[in-house]
């Protein structure tokens, strides 16, 4: 058990949290929800001892330990793969050193026997014969393939550094489990071995994640961080949503109510107030009225941007041919004689655990980098905006954010201009910002009020969701789901894919393509997608 007791903390003269109580019970995984800015990160900050809270304290059952997933994915680089995971359970990974350094003396004394046989003794108790294949298992779980359990982290791809913290939280079966964003970065097939560990998983769990069907799908309770508050929801985040606007609607109705009964008594008062045979019963009405109290409706710290990709042109019947596109990076063949044409009302996610070759063929397909071999034609009717995953260069300027979208604008007008980021959350003086020194969020938006201001046909989105909080990510999955066009998209989301997808291409390791018309679920439930991943699984164990 872990628990809140009266948590308040301070940043300036603003209160983050202002006296919050809240217990987190053995057996359960909370799903802690907020706007960005709420501070969900912060609690768990908190919760772990990273942060000092201004007032209160937190209270964890005696003898419990508790593990986070690590955000600095550069702290381990000078440790082998395998040793950072152990290192979850800091205890049992000292004892392992202190051990080999005992036994590596040339001089071993009897006082250093004695030592060693304590250490041996609090290491079986720990399961410690185990932790090295426990930790294995939990890397070759998420995708971190043997071969690499002996690499210096410094060695690994970001990606698989997520990966590899990831393991370390998880290790050892902590008491209590705090992780933060733990699905990003990760590729579908990981996501999916994620859930289905937590779901399993004994102990308590607190995660904060903006994908709403893994949130879904191992939640059994829902923390929602509003105004400094925290409120808890028995039910995952679709039992939230629906509690929460149920409870809205309620109190709505039932102020309602309040106003009609509060009027009626105030026309009452002021018609028969001064009538001395009615005095006492209006003096009776104003006690009433005195009573009654409306609740308070205070309006969410939730936003919602308003996404809306509209066409200038309709699309013809041809969209785009793709013919034998092959291309090489570094050595490693990513595409192979990729083939397919889309139709008018194709809207396509790439998945699969290949990132490489899902952007070089979109970066292919936008002009930004030539194949190998092989051709790729766009309809004459199409005009494509194009949202990539690294964004870096795109804001490589001191522009502010109103004279960046206004070069990608037909319309030079500033109020048109200014309507398009109004959309995306930027009012008044945001327009004046310097996006060189924007967050990753509000980049993100950025870019998408760029490609609703082009009026592209074709939309071509590259892990759009990242830095994205929850209800950008609903209104961007909104948005695509009405637009009109044909879109090529790439996440990690598996409700935005499952919700926008009709049809499912995976361009698997060695460049080929594996194409259907399908829904994504009906995708990962296919016979052929099973054989082809038992096929690549056998063929990774031959190498």
């Amino acid at each position: 058990m872990i628990a809140a007791n009266n948590i308040t903390l301070r940043v300036g003269k603003k209160a983050l949290f202002e006296d919050v109580n809240i217990k987190f019970t053995e057996g359960n995984c909370y799903g802690l929800i907020g706007a960005n800015g709420a501070g969900k990160s912060t609690f768990l900050k908190i919760l772990s001892g990273q942060l000092e809270p201004t007032k209160g304290e937190v209270i964890i059952t005696p003898g419990q330990r508790l593990s986070f997933l690590q955000q600095d994915h550069f702290k381990y680089d000078a440790y082998p793969v395998l040793d950072t995971v152990i290192m979850g359970n800091q205890r049992l990974y000292e004892i392992m050193k202190e051990k080999e350094a005992i036994y590596a003396k040339e001089d071993f004394t009897e006082e250093d026997g004695i030592r060693a046989s304590e250490l041996e003794g609090e290491f079986a108790e720990m399961d410690g014969w185990e932790a090295e294949t426990d930790a294995a298992q939990l890397l070759n779980g998420l995708g971190i393939e043997t071969e690499l359990h002996y690499e210096q982290m410094a060695n690994l791809t970001g990606s698989q550094k997520v990966k590899v913290l990831l393991a370390q939280a998880l290790f050892g079966n902590p008491d209590i489990l705090l992780l933060d964003e733990p699905t990003n970065h990760l590729d579908l097939d990981a996501i999916a071995w994620l859930e289905e560990f937590l779901i399993n998983f004994d102990n308590t769990v607190i995660v904060v994640s903006h994908d709403r069907y893994f949130l879904n799908k191992v939640c059994t309770q829902t923390a929602d961080i509003d105004y400094g508050k925290i409120q808890l929801y028995a039910g995952n985040y679709d039992f939230w949503f629906q509690s929460s606007q149920l409870l809205i609607k309620q109190m709505k109705e039932a102020n309602k109510k309040k106003e009609e009964k509060i009027k009626e008594l105030q026309e009452f008062i002021s018609r028969f107030s001064a009538n001395a045979s009615k005095s006492k019963q209006a003096t009776s009405r104003k006690r009433a009225l005195e009573k009654i109290q409306l609740d308070e409706m205070r309006p969410s710290s939730r936003k919602y941007p308003y996404i809306d990709f509209r066409p200038n042109r309709e699309i013809g019947n041809e969209v785009l041919m793709v013919e034998g596109l092959s291309k090489t990076i570094d050595g490693v063949k990513v595409l192979d004689n990729i083939t397919f044409t889309l139709g008018r009302e194709d809207k396509v996610a790439f998945v699969g655990g290949n990132e490489q070759a899902i952007t070089t063929l979109f970066k292919i397909l936008v002009g930004e980098m030539e194949p190998d071999e092989g051709t790729y034609k766009w309809g004459v009717t199409t005009t494509q905006a194009y949202f990539p995953k690294d964004n870096t260069k795109e804001f490589d300027s001191d522009l502010t954010i109103a004279d960046w979208l206004t070069q990608y604008s037909e319309i030079k007008d500033a109020t048109y201009v200014r309507g398009f980021l109004g959309r995306m959350l930027f009012a008044g003086e945001d327009g004046v910002k310097r996006v060189r020194v924007l967050s990753g969020g509000e980049k993100v938006r950025c870019l998408l009020s760029k490609m609703m201001i082009s009026g592209s046909n074709i939309l071509i989105l590259d892990e759009p969701t990242n830095h994205l909080d929850m209800e950008s990510i609903t209104a961007l999955n909104n948005g695509l789901i009405k637009f009109p066009g044909v879109i090529l998209f790439a996440s990690h989301d598996h409700q935005f894919v499952q919700t926008t997808a009709n049809r499912i291409m995976e361009i698997v390791p060695g460049g080929a393509l594996i194409d259907k018309i399908t829904t994504y679920d009906e995708y990962l439930a296919s016979d052929e997608m099973a054989r082809k991943r038992q096929v690549y699984t056998m063929q990774e164990e031959d190498n």
